[in-house]
């Protein structure tokens, strides 16, 4: 099989496993209903946990990280060697996997923002950056209480910590190029952030 084709393929297994929606199916499971009819629509654990269920919002995460890294890995391990097609595999997986999960067929390409998609696609494939940029998250969030804001601090961080910590370039220009996403991603919350709007983390449904 040609380099294309092993690429191709990885994009489109990449795409239909990040477009699972997670956070519209455990809410609906959970009894909640549809999610995108709460809070702000999204189908992310951040919206998730407007319903006060924390653990349902941790599910999330972990569901929604889970599926860009394990296409990233499952792309890694189908080429199976440690090679430029096998790391360029791996990183077009992951990548479509935050695409998938940002614009899902299913949901008429309206997902959500892919902040934990991108997480787990960045630990899996360089855990020394997706640690930097979690460190970042939790101390913007204990500071300032924006997961939005948090998000998109970390998001910042991930470009530099690759420059320094990603074996080859071109993880680093895939990471930047994700963050651009994320960050566009965000342009509703950082007009609200700029206005003051924006609604901070609360870990209680309101009454």
């Amino acid at each position: 099989m040609s380099a294309e084709a092993v690429y191709a393929l990885s994009a489109i297994f990449g795409y239909f496993v990040g477009s699972i929606p997670f956070g519209l199916i455990l809410t609906k499971m959970a009894g909640y209903g549809d999610i995108r009819k709460i809070g702000s629509g999204n189908i992310g654990a951040t919206n998730v946990l407007r319903t006060g269920n924390k653990t349902l919002a941790l599910l999330t995460v972990l569901c929604d990280a889970f599926k860009a890294g394990i296409a990233a890995v499952a792309a890694k391990y189908a080429v199976g060697t440690e090679n430029e097609a096998c790391i360029t595999a791996m990183l077009i997986a992951g990548a479509f996997g935050v695409l998938g999960h940002n614009f899902p067929i299913w949901l008429k390409f309206k997902g959500g923002k892919g902040v934990a998609s991108t997480f787990g696609f960045i630990l899996v494939t360089c855990w020394p950056v997706a640690v930097i940029a979690l460190a970042v998250w939790l101390i913007m969030a204990f500071t300032f209480k924006y997961s939005s804001l948090s998000a998109l601090t970390a998001a910042v961080f991930v470009p530099v910590a690759a420059y320094f910590f990603a074996p080859t370039p071109e993880y680093t220009i895939v990471y930047t190029l994700i963050v651009i996403l994320v960050v566009i991603r965000h342009h509703a919350n950082i007009r609200r952030l700029l206005k003051g709007e924006e609604s901070k983390i609360k870990l209680k449904k309101s009454e």
